[in-house]
This record gives structure tokens, C-alpha cells and sequence, in this order.
């Protein structure tokens, strides 16, 4: 018998486990995948436990893709580029961070969305890990333009200072949340990515003024209600998307990395999608 598990934040919660493990169970793999809730303080004794041999590696979610990186043997470039690991692989011992964020938030941004970044202006809210990785997505896709917007403007322009070098094609900017910054980004902005957590933070950060019928609004969170955002984007006629599909666009991509086979995509997006039903259901009154 061998482990995965996702690494998670004390109380958080996660569809991971459900839709991975259907995906095990598909290809008829002896491999358990689970939950490993995690304080910041438990943290170097969870990835030490890692390095066993019955574990193939695991996932990584907030509050710790930042703050694991140093207890990486290696890290691969992407993770190394955007300063976030969300899979982990277990290489005899050695345990190398890898970030499939990006892969993820590009074949859902085409694939799910429909939409091709190149030459395109776009907002993303947020300065995180994961703003991080979709910034540098929409660089590879050819992206005209970039407006990073985020409560804090030092995290914002960080950001953008450190991943501006990275990309060829795309110039990226930083602005505070204010009036004056939305008024003027998003006139020209097709693309609105949400990598803010948390429904009120979102809807506190972004008006719906903002918010026009020529915009994809994507927010990469995924809840078993629609978000504010997404209802508020569909209310001003705007094209929408959740972040069910960058979910497991990513997980596929961590699967083939630990096992090295193909992804049952269809049983995992199921698996997934009965998994939030559940959540909608244990939520009724």
C-alpha cells in the first residue's frame, strides 16, 4: 500500500482527496490518497514523514505553498518561478517541490472558458502564490497586458518585479484597489481573475461597475454556492467561470506525476462536482 495526501490548513477544507482517490480507484492503483490537516508549526514534521518509502509525495494548499519550499530537496522551475509549491513528488528519499498551477489555470481558462489570452489586456486580483501562477500563465499565453490589483501595493508590485523579467510579450503592472485603478483597468480588460480567498475579501475588493458584458470573470475559488462575484458578473452579463476546472486540471497534472499515468479527467471532474453537492447538501438547513 502506498500514500498521497494533500497538505492542508488546520479547519480548511478540500476536494482533493475525493476526486483523487476516485482517479486511484479508476486505474485500480493501490494507493490511498488523504487528508493531512497541518498547523504552520506541524509543518516540518509532516513533509519529514514524507520521505517514507509508502509515500509517493502529496499536494500543498494554503497557508503552505510559500512556506515549504525550504524543506524541499529540489524544486522544478515553475515552482521556482512563481515562489509557490502545490504537488510534491517523493523521489527515493528526496523530495522535489513542483508547481501545477499554471497548467491548470491555462487549460480551464481554454478548455472550460473558451478563451484565448493572447494579446489580451487582463486584470488579476491578488499578489498571492496563486495570482502568482495565473499572472505567469496569461505571460505564456501572450497576454498584451497584465493589471495586478491588490489591497496591499507592495505585494502587488513584488509581484509584478518579480515575474515582469519572465515575460517576453507581456508588460505587467501593479495598482492599489481604489476607484481611480478600476475606472480605468478594466475598460479595456477582457479577462478579470479572482485569486482572492474568501467571497467577502472578493467582493469587497472588486465593484461590480468594474464588471462589463465583453469580460470573462473567473474566479478561481470553488464553492459549493456560486460566489458574489460570479453572480454579480452574471447579473452585468459577463461570461463566468469557477475554479472547479483549474482544481482538477491541477490534480491530473499532479496525478501523472506521481504515478506516471493518464488521468481519468472524466472521473475525476465527476467526482469532484459530487463532492460539492454533498457540501451544498450538508449546508441546508
Amino acid at each position: 500500500m502506498k500514500y498521497l495526501g494533500v497538505i492542508i490548513g488546520q479547519g480548511r477544507q478540500t476536494l482533493s482527496p475525493i476526486f483523487q482517490q476516485a482517479a486511484l480507484d479508476a486505474l485500480r492503483l493501490d494507493i490511498v490518497y488523504e487528508g493531512w490537516p497541518t498547523t504552520p508549526d506541524g509543518l516540518v514534521t509532516r513533509v519529514k514523514g514524507m520521505r517514507s518509502a509508502s509515500v509517493l509525495g502529496g499536494n500543498v494548499t494554503i497557508p503552505h505553498k510559500e512556506p515549504v519550499i525550504p524543506l524541499m530537496d529540489e524544486i522544478d522551475g515553475p515552482a521556482a518561478q512563481i515562489g509557490a509549491v502545490n504537488t510534491i513528488v517523493n523521489r527515493d528519499g528526496r523530495l522535489v517541490g513542483c508547481n501545477t498551477d499554471v497548467e491548470g489555470f491555462l487549460r480551464a481558462l481554454r478548455e472550460d472558458g473558451g478563451f484565448d489570452a493572447a494579446g489580451k489586456q487582463a486584470i488579476v486580483v491578488g499578489a498571492g502564490g496563486s495570482a502568482r501562477a495565473v499572472v505567469l500563465g496569461l505571460a505564456q499565453a501572450g497576454a498584451a497586458r497584465v493589471s495586478v490589483i491588490n489591497r496591499t501595493l507592495t505585494r502587488a508590485q513584488a509581484l509584478a518585479g518579480d515575474l515582469q523579467p519572465l515575460a517576453v510579450h507581456t508588460v505587467i503592472e501593479a495598482f492599489p484597489a481604489s476607484d481611480e485603478t478600476w475606472s480605468s483597468a478594466a475598460v479595456d480588460s477582457v479577462l478579470l481573475v479572482s485569486c482572492v480567498p474568501g467571497s467577502d475579501e472578493t467582493a469587497a475588493l472588486i465593484p461590480p461597475s468594474a464588471l462589463h458584458n465583453r469580460m470573462l470573470i473567473y474566479d478561481i475559488a470553488y464553492s459549493a454556492h456560486e460566489s458574489p462575484l460570479i453572480e454579480a458578473a452574471r447579473q452585468r452579463g459577463a461570461a463566468t467561470l469557477d475554479g472547479l476546472p483549474m482544481l482538477v486540471y491541477q490534480g491530473a497534472a499532479s496525478f501523472k506525476l506521481w504515478t506516471g499515468s493518464e488521468p481519468p479527467l472524466d472521473i475525476m471532474f465527476d467526482a469532484a462536482r459530487t463532492g460539492l453537492a454533498r457540501q451544498l447538501e450538508g449546508a441546508s438547513p
